[in-house]
């Protein structure tokens, strides 16, 4: 597969170092400096990977993550910040705002390559799965990542729907948090443990607060 990675930092030594790392990996790359620059550069280029800086001037990385949701051809691609601010509120915005990942600069460039690689992985791993879950007035459509509620269609992003998708494929069921970071996000990538909650509370939002229920110290499961 040839992959193509949407880098953007507002910084030139950024773009430089990690770029070059991952060329040298054989990736595509392509750069941006801003907001508005990796929102026009990711409708043009379609990247598999768009690595996003947080604090830009003009248009930070929650609102560029924010618009490139909305663009329907790019609902597969997978975002991830890159930033130096690792507060557990820039973690939440960076997540509610559609984000897959989040890596804390500074970081290594081959501990990055190696974050690149087990995100990519995923890619290479879904399968296309036709299967349609109908639930009392839900329907899934795991082929079309297309969410019915009460005959009105609901976009989610890549994540929530995947999470949505795990849980309500055995109602009833507790999932543990572990098992849904496995499933979810995939075992390579180390991700926030606030991570899950986020995503629960934006489906509960979405989809309706009693579909969801918290089992304290174990997970969640989804109620029909």
């Amino acid at each position: 597969m040839d992959i193509k990675i949407l880098l953007v930092d507002d910084e030139p030594d950024i773009l430089e170092i990690v770029g070059y790392n991952l060329s040298s990996e054989g990736y595509e790359v392509i750069t941006a400096e801003n907001g508005i620059e990796a929102v026009k550069k990711a409708r043009k280029e379609k990247p598999q990977l768009i690595i996003l800086d947080v604090m830009m001037p003009g248009m930070d990385g929650i609102e560029a993550c924010e618009q490139i949701r909305n663009i329907p051809e790019l609902k597969d691609t997978i975002i991830t910040f890159l930033t130096a601010r690792g507060e557990d509120y820039s973690q939440v915005a960076g997540f509610d705002a559609g984000a897959d990942d989040y890596i804390t600069k500074p970081v290594k460039p081959k501990v990055l390559v190696s974050k690149v690689k087990a995100l990519l992985r995923r890619l290479k791993e879904e399968t296309v799965n036709e299967s349609i879950v109908k639930i009392g007035n839900l329907i899934i459509n795991r082929d079309e990542y297309k969410i019915v509620l009460d005959g009105e269609e609901i976009v989610l992003p890549r994540k929530e729907f995947e999470l949505l998708s795990l849980l309500a494929s055995k109602p009833g069921k507790v999932f543990k948090r572990e098992e849904i970071l496995d499933k979810v996000w995939g075992n390579e990538v180390v991700v926030g443990g606030r991570t899950i909650d986020v995503h629960i509370r934006k489906l509960r939002e979405k989809i309706g607060d009693d579909c969801f229920k918290t089992v304290k110290g174990v997970g969640y499961k989804f109620v029909d």
